[in-house]
């Protein structure tokens, strides 16, 4: 199938690289399933215990540059995830290096073959839905950056709720190095959680953020050692799954619809979350657990 030809970031060159972090904990595809059919499978390794789902990008020879099919793949498994009760929590990461070094641009169209309004079209329905399939999953998502994390693989970490990186990992707003615009979101993500002088640092000047950098910034949660990352993301991810899940969903959306809305909306939106949430199992059970002053069982329903 064609690569998707959007600039959301040329891969960095390979010595750009940090040193080999830690990878998947050797889990294979989900169970069920002897064989991998799909290519793409192989490419976008999935697996689902104890309510936590965990999608790896495994390209590592190309620091996980995405292809469209990856793309694609990535937004149908979060919307999966967004659907089934089973799944409570999401961690995304990846194999190698590389946390992802953004667009796959290998076999684009050259700039004769575009007619106007292709590269506009192209953003919205790719790196565009990428990011908001990750804004919009109903599960809490968990980063796991392992590695170099660059252009829209650096706003797809972003874009999750909490981001973890190893102390190896580093953060580069590629585009301008490409005489490019940020896409990906990243110029709405970045000034949300850094502001607008340090987003413009970061976009105008494209220099790379180390983790503990990243972490002083306020871009990332923690910063872990790389052999400690996936031990210590998972920890995060199965407390989230224990919690109480459409409570964490509905919070999630009014944190995120908070930044674009006036004091009056937010708060409306807020009891409207609140009503909706007392209606589900886990609000009772919260509230029955304090009142017999016993450990609440959340069962996500």
């Amino acid at each position: 199938m064609t690569r998707s030809p959007s600039p959301s970031s040329v891969p960095p060159e390979a010595p750009e690289a940090p040193g080999e972090p830690a990878g998947p904990d050797g889990r294979t595809a989900r169970a069920g399933s002897a064989e991998l059919t799909d290519p793409v499978d192989s490419l976008i390794l999935h697996t689902t215990d104890n309510g936590v789902c965990r999608l790896t990008l495994n390209r590592p020879e190309v620091l996980n540059a995405l292809t469209a099919d990856q793309r694609e793949r990535l937004i149908g498994r979060l919307a999966d995830a967004s659907a089934d009760p089973d799944v409570r929590a999401v961690v995304l990461t990846a194999t190698g290096k590389g946390f992802c070094a953004g667009a796959d641009l290998r076999g684009a169209p050259s700039a004769e073959e575009r007619v106007a309004g292709d590269v506009a079209r192209l953003i919205r329905h790719g790196a565009q839905r990428l990011i908001t399939a990750v804004l919009d999953c109903e599960k809490p998502v968990i980063a796991a950056v392992n590695g170099t994390a660059a252009g829209l693989g650096a706003h797809l970490a972003l874009a999750c709720d909490l981001v973890m990186a190893a102390e190896s990992a580093r953060f580069i707003e590629v585009f301008v190095r490409r005489g490019l615009v940020p896409d990906g979101a990243g110029a709405y993500l970045l000034p949300r959680l850094i502001g607008p002088q340090r987003a413009k640092e970061l976009l105008f000047f494209g220099d790379a953020v180390p983790a503990a950098e990243a972490e002083r910034l306020g871009l990332v949660n923690r910063v872990v050692p790389d052999g400690e990352l996936m031990t210590t993301a998972r920890k995060w991810a199965e407390r989230l799954a224990a919690g109480p899940t459409r409570a964490l969903a509905l919070t999630k959306q009014l944190v995120n619809a908070s930044l674009d809305s006036d004091r009056a909306a937010a708060l409306t939106a807020e009891a409207t979350a609140q009503e909706i949430n007392m209606t589900t199992a886990d609000a009772q059970e919260g509230v029955a657990s304090f009142v017999a002053r016993r450990t609440p069982a959340y069962r996500g329903r």
